[in-house]
């Protein structure tokens, strides 16, 4: 019987299938373009290859295409007939996340994992600041991650894809040093690997190396395409580098040509989240940003993301509404905010509320209330310094200078020196 990379049988007798099949899988594991047109191959040489269908419908759910990936995930089941109790299991836990059954699917995937524990599919959605963990809105979520990458350690070895995640797991947790042994052998054992040059973005980050991550980045993807779905959120870290080296015309250049609201090929959550960031905190820094640009993501967040119900997407709109004076937008996100991290959704909103409109003794209250668990809102560390900088502007704007300084020293101290936000120096 034909296998998959990781020694698991597949249900197809076509050798061209398994081959579209396998390229298709790693190309989603490594963030790289040609996903969907190799998972189509595979099907087009057995249209009964189930898992390929499954394979088609994650990549669409991924971005942001729910309809076409839920039309997908029904074919895989139509033509699921006669394959392994490995296959059924894989589809039926995907099956569930692709229907929104998101808690459901954890635990799917969870008992899962105890029989075939090298299923990366399968594992995949529970691993990186965007999985099932990552926007559980559960308290100690990056505690729960590293526990959950460190039981699948023994099974995968040196593999490539997992090794990132793992170093990502470890990096989010404060484990500095090992993350940066595990991120390296990732990359020894893919070098085009996105995610893991993701993950050697953020240590970078962590240790407060702007101009070393900068280069790197810029080096690595200098041949990544622009089809591929760690392409915004790659250029958003070049952008923030940009800043802290105060390389503006730069910064402005990366923005408009690799993270544009409307020609990003990027998973929506990405191209809002990205842009909202980079955005607040180049004004944080002393930018001028054009309010047009504000309105333009406040008009894509109410477009893409009408009703409230990811917590991370929640934030980042309210954000973009309350900068763009969009009150409407921004009630709508404070009164429908829902799902585990809702209470720190409202209490976001509010805070990004009242900076608006300057009253910033309650947009401290607000943030206050954030900043006890944050990770509770999904996302890495670098990317809720969001919530660290706003807090350490509205300090700034009572002329608290001394007390940001101490709260950055307290809660980044390895960022402090190169925290780009206006006053503090």
């Amino acid at each position: 019987m034909l296998e998959d990379r990781d020694g698991n049988a597949l249900t197809t007798s076509s050798t061209i299938a398994r081959d579209a099949y396998v390229e298709a899988v790693d190309l989603f594991l490594a963030a790289q373009s040609g996903v969907e047109a190799a998972f189509t191959e595979a099907i087009a040489a057995d249209e009964r290859f189930a898992l390929a269908h499954v394979g088609l419908a994650r990549v669409r759910q991924v971005m942001g295409q729910g309809a076409a990936a839920r039309d997908a995930i029904t074919t895989a089941q139509a033509v699921a007939n006669g394959v392994s109790d490995r296959e059924a299991g894989h589809l039926t836990a995907l099956a569930l996340l692709v229907n929104g059954k998101g808690p459901e699917a954890y635990l799917a995937i969870r008992k899962h994992l105890d029989d075939f524990p090298r299923d990366a599919m399968v594992a995949q959605p529970c691993t990186s600041v965007f999985g099932l963990i990552g926007f559980s809105g559960r308290p100690g979520r990056e505690a729960e991650q590293l526990a959950f990458t460190t039981m699948l350690a023994p099974h995968y070895g040196d593999d490539w894809w997992f090794l990132a995640q793992h170093g990502f797991a470890q990096l989010e947790a404060g484990q500095i040093g090992p993350a940066e042994v595990t991120i390296e052998r990732a990359l020894q054992g893919h070098p085009r690997n996105a995610f893991a040059a993701h993950v050697r973005a953020h240590f970078y980050y962590e240790i407060g190396e702007a101009e070393a991550g900068y280069d790197y980045l810029a080096g690595w993807r200098r041949d990544y395409s622009d089809a591929a779905a760690l392409h915004c959120h790659i250029s958003w870290h070049m952008a923030l580098w940009a800043l802290e080296q105060e390389l503006f015309e730069a910064m402005w250049q990366v923005v408009d040509d690799d993270m544009d609201l409307e020609r990003s090929l990027s998973p929506p959550l990405n191209v809002l989240t990205d842009m909202a960031s980079i955005l607040y905190r180049a004004e944080l820094a002393g930018v001028d940003v054009p309010p047009e640009r504000w309105r333009a993501v406040s008009e894509y967040a109410a477009r893409i993301f009408p009703e409230p119900g990811i917590a991370f997407a929640d934030v980042h709109a309210a954000l973009a509404h309350a900068m763009a004076g969009n009150g409407a937008a921004l009630a709508k996100v404070i009164a429908d905010a829902t799902g585990p991290a809702g209470d720190m959704v409202r209490d976001a909103a509010e805070a990004f509320g009242a900076i608006a409109a300057g009253d910033w003794a309650a947009a401290t209250g607000y943030l206050t209330k954030v900043m006890s668990d944050h990770a509770r809102l999904g996302g890495s560390r670098a990317q809720r310094d969001l919530i660290e900088y706003a807090m350490l502007g509205v300090l700034l704007k009572q002329g608290l200078a001394d007390e940001a300084r101490r709260l950055l020293a307290i809660r980044r101290p390895l960022i402090a020196e190169t925290s780009p936000v206006k006053g503090l120096s």
